[in-house]
């Protein structure tokens, strides 16, 4: 018996700014403005492990795509447009119907479900990708959510995640500075208790049978208003691995 990884007091804070979500200028502002990085990293190293063109019209035409925490859909979308199948999975209902709402405004095919990890675990679906973006700070037993996200990789596969990492400069920059100082968001969206170290990821995905192969930081630039790639690992990173074929 699998049991679920999500936390009832996150699944109702997310919920409470489901209709604010898809505004740029509302409490999701910081992921609206790092999702041009995000993405660009994830098409990057997908279009290479799948050998197709990025620059393509569609290039991931064929390959289906998990999303899990997939909120109102930021990552989902863009995904959709560039050919994969998407399912986005959720906890959180309000925070769906947000998603299908906007899916339906832009005229998306997106496979929006309530649920867990362990649901599609226990359906033995699997996945050519998996995305994990900005979750696993928020859930219960994060070692386990990992080896459970990992495990819906299907063989050959590739896993993208992103999250924040447990240090005083993370601290500092991400909880004193982006949401008690610039208010950038709502006070108590993250707790430093629950932020997760390269390793411990790595870790909890290798438990899965996912391997990574590549991290890389990502920083914010207040001159451009914009997010970077770098080698800095200490706050925001990204990741990717894969599942032997």
């Amino acid at each position: 018996m699998h049991a679920s990884s999500a936390n009832p007091q996150e699944i109702a804070r997310f919920a409470a700014l489901a209709e604010s979500w898809w505004d740029p200028e509302g409490p999701m502002k910081p992921l609206h403005k790092m999702n041009p990085c995000r993405i660009d990293f994830l098409v990057t190293r997908l279009a290479a492990h799948f050998g197709r063109d990025p620059l393509a019209e569609m290039p991931f035409q064929g390959l289906s795509l998990l999303d899990v925490g997939t909120g109102a859909g930021l990552i989902a979308e863009p995904m959709a447009r560039m050919g994969f199948q998407v399912v986005g999975l959720d906890a959180g209902a309000e925070t769906l119907d947000a998603a299908r709402a906007h899916a339906r405004s832009q005229e998306l095919t997106i496979d929006y479900r309530q649920g867990s990890p362990e649901d599609l675990i226990r359906s033995k679906e699997r996945f050519d990708v998996v995305l994990a973006m900005e979750i696993v700070e928020h859930v219960d037993e994060p070692d386990r959510f990992l080896q459970t996200v990992a495990g819906l990789v299907a063989p050959g596969g590739t896993f993208g995640g992103a999250t924040v990492n447990r240090t005083t400069k993370a601290y500092l920059m991400g909880i004193v500075g982006a949401e008690l100082i610039l208010r950038w968001l709502p006070i108590g969206t993250h707790d430093w208790n629950k932020f997760v170290k390269p390793s411990e990821f790595a870790r909890g995905l290798e438990a899965g049978g996912v391997k990574v192969t590549e991290m890389a930081g990502m920083a914010y630039n207040p001159l451009t208003d914009s997010w970077r790639l770098t080698r800095d690992l200490a706050v925001n990173y990204l990741l990717v691995g894969t599942r032997a074929a």
